[in-house]
C-alpha cells in the first residue's frame, strides 16, 4: 500500500470551457497532450487557468493553443513564462489529418473543453472538433435543459 501522501488524483480538472457545450455542437473529441515549460506546469498544478476564450488552430503541421491563459507562477522569480503565449498541441498524424479535414471541408472549428491531469501526472487537453450553433439552436438547448430540471423536480416532489 502507497503512503498517504504520494497518492495522485486521477483525472483532476484544472480549467474547463462550460459555455462551449452551450456555444457548439460537439462532433467529436480528442485527448491531446501539451508542451508546457516548469512554471506552466506549476501554475496548472495550483489550479489557475482558464480557457474560456481560447481555441485551437491548424498551422502548417501542428496544432496550436491560442489564447489561452495560465497565469506567472509566483515564485518563478525571472524564469516565469508569458500567461497567453501560443502552446503546441501533441496529436498523432492521423488525428491532425482528421481535424484538419473537419475543419476545412466541413467548416468546423477546434474548441478546447478542458485541461486536466491523467493518472500518470500529465498534463492533457480535451478538444473538441465543433460546429457552431445557431440562435435558435441555443434558444431549443435551452428549453430542453428547463424541462429536464423540472421534470426531475416533478418526480421528486411525487
Amino acid at each position: 500500500m502507497a503512503p498517504k501522501g504520494s497518492q495522485r488524483v486521477v483525472n483532476k480538472i484544472v480549467a474547463e470551457n462550460r459555455k462551449a457545450r452551450f456555444n457548439y455542437e460537439i462532433i467529436d473529441t480528442y485527448e491531446a497532450g501539451l508542451v508546457l515549460t516548469g512554471t506552466e506546469v506549476k501554475s496548472l498544478r495550483d489550479g489557475k487557468a482558464n480557457i474560456a476564450e481560447s481555441y485551437a488552430s491548424d498551422e502548417g503541421d501542428e496544432i496550436w493553443l491560442i489564447n489561452s491563459h495560465l497565469p506567472e507562477y509566483l515564485q518563478a522569480n525571472r524564469f516565469n513564462h508569458e500567461p497567453r503565449r501560443r502552446r503546441k498541441l501533441l496529436l498523432s498524424k492521423r488525428e491532425i489529418n482528421r481535424l484538419r479535414a473537419g475543419i476545412n471541408r466541413e467548416g468546423m472549428t477546434l474548441v478546447p473543453l478542458k485541461i486536466y491531469f491523467n493518472e500518470k501526472g500529465r498534463a492533457k487537453l480535451e478538444l473538441a472538433l465543433a460546429k457552431g450553433k445557431k440562435l435558435h439552436d441555443k434558444r431549443e438547448t435551452e428549453k430542453e435543459r428547463d424541462w429536464n430540471r423540472q421534470k426531475s423536480r416533478l418526480l421528486k416532489s411525487g
